[in-house]
């Protein structure tokens, strides 16, 4: 079966805001990651990142992650709406698939733990959108991402803003910005049962 090329129907959704700013809830992996996200989008919305993710471990590095992410959005003058870290929530629903390659089953269930939480909220403060980061590394499948999202738009009932950041050197941008504002990188996606897996995100 054909990909769907997610980046293209991306820029057939914001054309049709004819120059009119949407909001957005953008879930933010981490502020590498974001940072060439919210290049691409703000043109097109008025962004509102919040920084969810229940799978990092230890308490330490997620610690880290979020003085990163949040001293980014500082400099670059977007809002950041703080939610709590909930380590259990994460361990609860991947019980039993701990043993799960990399971007297999476990990793389909973080995805959507991540984005339903986003969704929720997204509806609560009533934005206009929700989206994932998650789709700007190589090392996550966009094609899975984005089928998550499209399912919780119709479970929570506000939309999903498809993409697929990585396009037009999308994570190579975000390594340039990385370095350009002297952001922490990471070197595994998040979940101790990851660690072993290593790559700089």
């Amino acid at each position: 079966m054909d990909k769907i090329n997610y980046d293209r129907l991306m820029m057939e959704e914001v054309s049709s805001f004819n120059g009119e700013k949407k909001t957005i809830l953008l879930h933010s992996c981490c502020g590498p990651c974001s940072s060439a996200v919210i290049e691409r989008l703000r043109e097109y919305f008025n962004i509102t990142v919040i920084y969810y993710n229940p799978n990092i471990e230890p308490n330490e590095e997620y610690e880290k992650r979020k003085r990163v992410q949040i001293g980014l959005l500082n400099e670059l003058g977007i809002p950041y709406l703080d939610v709590p870290y909930d380590n259990e929530v994460f361990r609860d629903l991947t019980k039993g698939l701990e043993e799960e390659p990399e971007g297999g089953a476990r990793c389909h269930v973080c995805y959507g733990i991540r984005l339903k939480y986003t969704a929720n909220l997204a509806k609560e403060k009533g934005y206009d959108y929700f989206c994932t980061t998650l789709t700007v590394s190589p090392y996550k499948n966009s094609q899975i991402i984005n089928q998550i999202g499209l399912s919780i738009e119709k479970e929570i009932g506000v939309k999903y803003l498809l993409s697929d950041f990585k396009k037009k050197d999308g994570y190579k941008r975000s390594v340039e910005l990385s370095e350009k504002y002297n952001l922490y990188r990471q070197n595994y996606c998040g979940c101790l049962f990851a660690k072993d897996t290593s790559f700089e995100d």
